[in-house]
């Protein structure tokens, strides 16, 4: 069987917006945990706008143009990498609240439908073999154009990933990668640094894990195909929240529900409803289930799903109905685990999450 999946850099304009829109939320949860938030972020050339509505009982200590800049720093762009998010035009319709948030946080405010979804075992990170290796590719990138074989380069980019597999495991046979790079460097060196960059995180992963059979040698790997890329993010395309499902999820062979993550408070539906059937997911296969998919149906104003649903493979423990209960996932998932990382990719990828079998 054939499998691919794909991710973005942290400089991909949609993962920015992503990341703005958490760096919003974390801003109002550090003042107040209960705080609301549902912010939607679009960006093009140097503007940024924001939009949406927030309620914290303080005022932000910080402005909303500042979170765009740090999160812009954040992820790897400055004055001399094509990017200088100090220089962009910010307009903000962002509704904020002083007051009582928890007039909306404290309950279900929208319908939705969630799923969550586990399967293989903790070397993939209960995901899919082929968006497992992706999210390794990609964190590998992320890190070398920060402070290692590619420092400098980036942070826009794309990767793709194709491999086969059978029941012996996963032959990985091609990876498509884009990398944004600074005008005076030379493609050629960019070309060496991707693959000196992938081909040592994919022989960690094959020293962990057996299941990965093909050496890097047989992989076929495209840098660039385009050419070089040096105009990346905003100014290369335009960027919004929620773009990226697929990559937050499972990858593009699994459902994903109805909801976006980044940008809302962790109490929202949409957001800790996901969490929470992930969890139930990855509790399923845990306890031996080989595959477990969860979904869950909710209804404005109830506590209480309208309905629970597991598809799994063998047998493993279905959590009781009060496990999805919206007080008691707010009880279980503290605000504070929103943080720069989830929007970057790491919604059901970090291990150390409680979602996705970690302690948080």
């Amino acid at each position: 069987m054939i499998r691919i999946s794909e991710m973005v850099l942290p400089g991909h304009p949609d993962k920015f917006c992503d990341q703005v829109a958490d760096a919003v939320i974390a801003a109002c949860v550090a003042v107040d945990a209960d705080a609301y938030g549902q912010v939607e972020v679009s960006t093009w050339s140097d503007h940024v706008w924001l939009s949406g509505g927030i309620c914290t009982r303080r005022p932000l200590p910080q402005t909303l143009e500042s979170l765009v800049v740090e999160a812009g720093l954040a992820a790897g762009y400055g004055a001399d990498n094509w990017i200088d998010p100090r220089r962009y035009r910010v307009t903000s319709t962002v509704c904020q609240q002083v007051g009582d948030p928890t007039r909306w946080s404290a309950r279900v405010n929208d319908q939705s439908v969630v799923l969550g979804w586990a399967g293989y075992d903790p070397r993939t990170h209960y995901l899919p073999p082929e968006h497992f290796l992706a999210h390794v590719l990609r964190e590998a990138l992320t890190d070398s154009c920060r402070d290692g074989e590619l420092q400098g380069q980036g942070p826009d980019g794309k990767l793709m990933v194709r491999l086969r597999e059978d029941s012996a495991g996963w032959t990985l046979e091609q990876v498509l990668v884009t990398v944004q790079q600074r005008a005076d460097t030379p493609f050629l060196e960019l070309c060496a640094g991707v693959s000196a960059t992938l081909s040592a995180a994919y022989r960690e992963t094959r020293e962990r894990d057996p299941r990965w059979r093909a050496p890097w040698t047989e992989v076929d790997l495209l840098v660039n195909p385009n050419g070089p890329l040096v105009n990346g993010g905003s100014d290369g395309d335009n960027g919004q929240t929620g773009r990226k499902l697929v990559m937050d999820f499972y990858g593009p062979r699994v459902p994903i529900g109805g909801g976006a993550l980044s940008g809302k408070h962790l109490s929202h539906i949409d957001r800790i409803g996901a969490y929470a059937a992930r969890d139930a997911a990855v509790r399923a296969v845990q306890s031996g289930a080989k595959e477990c998919l969860v979904r869950v149906v909710y209804a404005p104003n109830r506590e209480m799903p309208l309905d629970i649903d597991y598809a799994m493979e063998e047998r493993g423990e279905r959590q009781p109905a009060p496990f999805f209960v919206h007080p008691e996932m707010v009880d279980r998932y503290p605000a504070g685990l929103i943080r720069t990382g989830l929007a970057q990719g790491g919604h059901f990828f970090d291990a150390r999450l409680p979602w996705n079998g970690g302690g948080g």
